[in-house]
This record gives structure tokens, C-alpha cells and sequence, in this order.
């Protein structure tokens, strides 16, 4: 008698139901990121399905080639590769046969896809790996079922399932029958040891389109009968529009269209060159209100700082008190200024707004709140608003504010053609979204050699650090801790900015710290390991951060920098370490001064605990492009603002780090086997202190302000 089968009762919370593909070949529905809604099915006529019913799963043809459709938007950070991999190793199939596509937006089905926070793999790797697991195992039970023996019995490798007898069944010989099948929800999941993909290096999957110029990027997308469309803004922030003369606009040759919409004015041509040359020409007169300039800006922030009219974010303990009985009260205020994106692709979308749908392609990090906005600025029913994604030539938090996506919607809604709306380099920068300019005003208390208050205070334009990050550290290292903010609003425009807030607050802290250290005469190492000591136990649920995990990047990193060997003659170290985006990095600089007086960043030493690492050659190069960013921005990212204008227009003004510049970035992983963390923001935000703090021992100087190339050789916003 052969062995009887028993296959398990399955659910449908991970999966949605199977079908089989006319032709052959088997469709899975993917829960992605958790995020797809209980109510999603999957159409049991394959010629029904389109991505507005679905905008991710695995598709396993006949010949066992694998696709997967992903809906999260990709901006560099990698996650078009890195996520198929979690599923690829799970469902046990050769990386070289999955083909990976990008969806669409779908709002019925998912309620997330987003690419912002650092989140997508830590969000998506339960549910990746288990989708691929339980499609593994449903394959396993068809091929078993087929052999007429256990599912126990039977053995999977890069997509071919075998028996003990040396039977073989490829994913493709078997997809008919597993679209017969239920669904397991809890398929076992493999142990990190057994990994042959996840783990390993691999290329970027859409690498060969990138160098090959292949249409991928927004500014790309065209389709037959487009129009372009640039738009004339206000000249300065604050400013409205009184009145235009297009009269020699209209003359350019290829424009179409000029009109005005809100404060702002549109204009239409059948090229690039016409739209931009009749921006050029048009005459427009706007209102002389009073405008805003960073000279306001500081005065405005300063007194905030100095007055009363804070939020209070965390109040551990009693700081006044620990101030008043200090030996000594230590205070600094560091300052920042607006920083601009710099996407290497300048802001553009697609919209085609027809009396049937609206369709809008193009690169955004943040797709359904684009959606959602065109929809109710147009007054037609969201489910007529599709969204389509491309691939992002750079994001920074920029493209997560989508108002360049309703300019395009709005442009072709009025003139009913497709509209292709691009920005030149110039409205980038002039008319953008800007980190915030801030101020950190930073009090310790010190007593009978130890730190016994913190007060840290924030002063922003337009918006305070969010919730979160009052709970970093040293929260819950200091006894008598304490985070206020206060904020001014701005009619200059601003928006996040890669590891926001954190970006120049771990700068002020980290710096602060070894300022304290060194009036303390403790080893700044130590003093951060003795710290961290006071959190280990804590039942304090606000903590985010580990402080075992924090201790070991610090200790790693002294170990792979040297730290504790001496430096060669005329090189000078710098350290800081910074928990955000859910991942622990300690940071070593080393750098030389020139003979201008200027520091050369030579080698940054960089420890990432951020879990597993899906992809290295990902991950290593988030963090050298995290690290070279945070050094570049605080050596020389400004932007000030005179009369709401800002001060530059384009990269010949605006001081970027150059390629003899880059340090080398020397990177090391913690290997723990936990979940994975945050990577593409957190090795920007301590890349700043151990720069400054590798200054002062060069130079005696402590710097208070970025960019420290416009303070250092002044006595202005340095101490020392």
C-alpha cells in the first residue's frame, strides 16, 4: 500500500488564492510588506488580471523562471533587488532565473508603498520570507502528490524537487498541479545558515538598463502626443502673483499653451527647448510683501531658544534641580542651515487627465498620497487616479513631497493633452522643498565627576524632530534628561531630508559629548561604553535603541580603525557613534589638514549593526554613500536666503563634495542573525561628529555651525 497523503489545511492571510496561467504556469499573490488587505483576491480567469486588482506576487512560468512584482518605489536604496532575494532564497530557485518588475500603485489591495524611513526590508522581512516559503512548500506537495509519497519526503534545490529514489521535478513540471492546490500559511522557514542567496553579493537588477541608457528614470517616460510643460513660480517665498504678459511667449515656436494656475504660470510646448525658452520670456509682476532672510531666520531661532514656549517631547527626572546643584553647567548652541536636495534627476511626472481615468507616472517615494491629492484637487473619484512608477534618480526625502505631481495633473487637466512636466536645475534648487534650518541648544550639569542633567533644545523652521528621536540616545543614560522643541513657520518650503532631524542633531550631541568628556578628563570611548552601561536592564519602553548592540559597533569600531594604535604623523582621529532609523553605527575619521588651513578627510572606519545583510554590495554602498554625503554636507552644504530668495541656482554655486574629496570608507557588518534594520539613512548622521571632532584635535577648534569650511580660520561658531 503506498503511503498515504495528508496535506495540511492551509489559510489565506500571507497568500492570496492561485490560478493557473493560460498556457501553463502558476500565479501567486503576494501579502508584500503585510500590507495587502484581507479583502484582495485573486481573479480566477488569468485574462482578468491587471495591476489595479494586483500589484504584487510571484509569477512561475513552465520553464521554472520565476517573477517578482514589487510595488515598493525604488530611489536607489535597492530594494527592488534586496526584496526579491528574501522571497528568491525562501522559494529556493536560482537568483539567475528571477526577473524582477516594478507595479503599480494599488490602494485597494496594499496600504503601504512608500519608500522613506529606512523601513522597507525591516517591514517586509517576515512576510517576504514566509511568502517564499509557502510557495516553496505548495510546489513541494504538488510533486509529492505526483510520486504518491510524503511531502516529508521529498527535497528542493534552486527549483528542482527530488525524492529519495533521485526522482526530479522542476517548479515548471509541477506549476499545473500546485494551482490545484490550497495554500500553507506557515510553511517552515529556512535557518540563516542555509542562505545561498541572501547574504551573497548581487548585482543591482536593473544595472544593464542603468549603463545601457535604457528608458527607466522619469525623465524617460514619454508617450506619442506628449507636451512639456515648465512652470514660472513665485521668485521668492511669500511672494503672490499680481499680473503676466505672455505676448512674446507665444511667439516661441512650439508653445501651445499659457495660462495661470494658482500663483504660478504654466507653459506648454511641443519640446523641452520651447517650454523653457517661453518660461524665459514671460513678463510677470508679483506683490512686494516683506520676505524672510537667514539673517531673520537666526534672530527668530535664537530667541525661540532663549524663550519660554517649548514642547516638551521627554522630562526624565528633575533637570532644573541637577542644574542647580551642579560644580558646573556646560552649554553650547549649534547651528544648521536649509540644505536642498540635489536629486541628480530634477523633479518631473507624467499626467494624462482624460474624462475615463487620470493617468500619472513617474518618479515618487510616496505614490498614494500623490494619488490621493490629484484625486481631490481635480474632484474626480480616486479609483479613477492611476499611479505608475519609475525608477528615482535620487530621492533624499524630496520626492516624498509629491507637489510637482499635482503641478502636472493640474496642467493637463486644463489643457487636456499629455503633459510632461519637468523642472530645470535652477527651479530644483529655487523652488524646492529644503531641509529646515535648525538650532540646538545643548545643557549638561556636572558633578563630583559625572553627568547629572541634559537639557536639550530644539529651534526649527516649520517643524520639530518627531517622536522618536527623544528617545535615542543618551535618553535613558542621564538621570535628569530633558527634550524640548519650539518651531518657527516659514513660508519657505521644507521637507525631509536624508535622516531627518537626525542629520544634524547627531552632529550637535556627538560633538557636545566629547566636548564634556574632554572638561571631565575621561576617555571619550569609555565614557560612551559607561553610559551605555546605565541603560542595560532598563524597563523603559520609550528606549529605542540597544545598548549592548551600541556598545559592540563602538568596540568593533576602535578595534577596525585603530583607534587605540597611534596615527600617523599628521593624521588626526575623530569618533562618534548614533543609533536612528533603527540601526546602531559608531564612525572613525581620519584626516590631515592642508595647507590652507582646511581638513582632507583621508579613511572613515565604519561599523553598521543593522542585522542581516540582504545584499552586501547593497549595503556597502548605502553606507559609503551615507558616509560621503554626511561628510560633504557638513564640510560644505549651504543654502541662505535674502529677501525669500536663495542664494544660489545651480551646482556652479552650490558647493557639493567632489570625487578627490571622497574618503575612502572602509565598512564592517555585525554578524548577529537578527532581523534586518534600517541601512540607507543611518551612516549619514555620526559621519559629521567624528569629522568635527577629528578637527579639534587637529586644530584646538571645536566647530558650532555647519558648513564647517565657511567657520574654520574665523572665530566665528568656534570655541577653543
Amino acid at each position: 500500500m503506498k503511503n498515504e497523503i495528508t496535506l495540511p489545511a492551509f489559510s489565506r492571510r500571507s497568500f492570496m488564492r492561485t490560478t493557473a496561467l493560460a498556457g501553463g504556469g502558476l500565479l501567486i499573490g503576494v501579502n508584500f510588506l503585510n500590507s495587502c488587505k484581507p479583502e484582495a483576491k485573486m481573479p480566477e480567469d488569468i485574462s482578468q488580471l491587471n495591476f489595479n486588482d494586483f500589484n504584487a506576487y510571484i509569477k512561475i512560468a513552465d520553464n521554472g523562471k520565476v517573477t517578482i512584482f514589487s510595488p515598493n518605489p525604488e530611489i536607489g536604496q535597492g530594494v527592488k533587488t534586496s526584496m526579491p532575494m528574501i522571497v528568491a532564497e525562501e522559494l529556493d530557485v536560482a537568483w539567475k532565473d528571477v526577473y524582477v518588475e516594478q507595479a503599480p500603485l494599488d490602494t485597494k489591495n496594499f496600504t503601504r508603498q512608500v519608500a522613506g524611513g529606512s523601513q522597507s526590508i525591516r517591514h517586509g522581512w517576515d512576510i517576504l520570507r514566509q511568502t517564499g516559503a509557502n510557495a516553496r512548500q505548495m510546489l513541494i506537495h504538488a510533486a509529492a502528490k505526483q510520486w504518491e509519497i510524503s511531502p516529508a519526503d521529498c527535497k528542493v534545490l534552486e527549483g528542482v524537487i527530488s525524492d529519495s529514489k533521485g526522482n526530479q521535478l522542476g517548479y515548471g513540471d509541477v506549476v499545473k498541479a500546485a494551482a490545484a492546490l490550497d495554500i500553507q500559511d506557515n510553511a517552515p522557514l529556512k535557518d540563516p545558515s542555509q542562505y545561498k542567496i541572501i547574504g551573497r553579493d548581487a548585482l543591482n537588477v536593473d544595472i544593464d538598463k542603468i549603463i545601457s541608457g535604457k528608458p527607466l528614470f522619469g525623465l524617460d517616460y514619454s508617450k506619442p502626443g506628449m507636451h512639456y510643460a515648465c512652470v514660472l513660480r513665485p521668485p521668492a517665498f511669500g511672494r503672490k502673483l499680481v499680473s503676466f504678459d505672455d505676448s512674446e511667449t507665444k511667439k516661441v515656436t512650439g508653445v501651445t499653451d499659457v495660462f495661470r494656475f494658482e500663483d504660478k504660470i504654466a507653459v506648454v510646448a511641443t519640446n523641452t527647448w520651447a517650454a523653457k525658452k517661453g518660461k524665459e520670456k514671460l513678463q510677470a509682476r508679483w506683490d512686494d510683501e516683506k520676505l524672510e532672510s537667514t539673517e531673520d531666520h537666526d534672530r527668530i531661532l535664537l530667541g525661540l531658544l532663549d524663550g519660554k514656549d517649548f514642547e516638551t517631547l521627554r522630562a526624565d527626572g528633575d533637570v532644573k534641580k541637577a542644574f542647580a546643584e551642579a560644580d558646573r553647567v556646560i552649554e553650547r548652541t549649534y547651528e544648521s542651515p536649509f540644505l536642498p536636495h540635489s536629486c541628480m534627476e530634477p523633479m518631473n511626472f507624467f499626467a494624462d487627465v482624460t474624462d475615463e481615468e487620470v493617468e500619472l507616472t513617474g518618479p515618487i517615494q510616496t505614490p498614494e498620497g500623490s494619488q490621493k491629492a490629484v484625486a481631490e484637487a481635480l474632484g474626480v473619484d480616486i479609483a479613477k487616479v492611476r499611479v505608475n512608477m519609475t525608477r528615482m534618480g535620487g530621492g533624499f526625502g524630496r520626492r516624498l513631497i509629491g507637489d510637482f505631481v499635482l503641478e502636472a495633473a493640474k496642467i493637463s487637466d486644463v489643457v487636456r493633452k499629455p503633459i510632461k512636466l519637468f523642472y530645470t536645475r535652477e527651479d530644483d534648487m529655487t523652488c524646492g522643498q529644503y531641509r529646515p534650518a535648525i538650532k540646538y541648544r545643548i545643557a549638561a550639569s556636572l558633578k563630583d565627576g559625572k553627568i547629572t542633567g541634559y537639557h536639550l533644545k530644539e529651534a526649527a523652521v516649520n517643524s520639530n524632530m518627531y517622536g522618536l528621536i527623544p528617545n535615542f540616545f543618551p535618553a535613558g543614560a542621564i538621570e535628569n534628561y530633558q527634550v524640548d522643541v519650539a518651531n518657527y513657520k516659514s513660508h519657505i518650503t521644507t521637507a525631509p531630508w536624508r535622516a531627518p532631524y537626525t542629520n544634524f542633531l547627531a552632529f550637535a550631541e556627538q560633538s557636545f559629548l566629547d566636548e564634556l568628556f574632554e572638561i571631565m578628563e575621561t576617555d571619550p570611548i569609555q565614557a560612551r561604553l559607561d553610559l551605555l552601561d546605565n541603560v542595560k536592564g532598563t524597563t523603559d519602553e520609550r528606549i529605542q535603541y540597544s545598548p549592548e548592540r551600541m556598545q559592540e559597533v563602538i568596540r568593533t569600531a576602535v578595534t577596525k580603525s585603530g583607534w587605540n594604535v597611534p596615527a600617523s604623523p599628521g593624521v588626526f582621529r575623530g569618533f562618534s557613534a548614533y543609533y536612528c532609523h533603527n540601526s546602531h553605527v559608531a564612525e572613525v575619521v581620519d584626516v590631515t589638514m592642508n595647507g590652507n588651513g582646511m581638513p582632507s578627510v583621508k579613511k572613515v572606519t565604519c561599523v553598521v549593526d543593522c542585522g542581516i545583510v540582504v545584499n552586501p554590495t547593497g549595503a556597502r554602498n548605502q553606507v559609503e554613500g551615507g558616509v560621503i554625503d554626511g561628510i560633504g554636507h557638513a564640510m560644505y552644504g549651504d543654502l541662505s536666503f535674502e529677501n525669500g530668495t536663495p542664494g544660489v541656482k545651480n551646482f556652479g554655486a552650490y558647493r557639493l563634495i567632489r570625487m578627490e574629496e571622497a574618503p575612502e570608507v572602509d565598512v564592517h557588518f555585525i554578524q548577529n542573525g537578527l532581523s534586518p534594520t534600517g541601512l540607507g539613512e543611518p551612516a549619514l548622521p555620526p559621519a559629521g561628529a567624528a569629522l568635527a571632532n577629528a578637527i579639534k584635535k587637529a586644530t584646538g577648534k571645536r566647530i558650532l555651525a555647519q558648513p564647517f569650511t565657511k567657520y574654520l580660520g574665523t572665530e566665528e561658531k568656534v570655541i577653543g
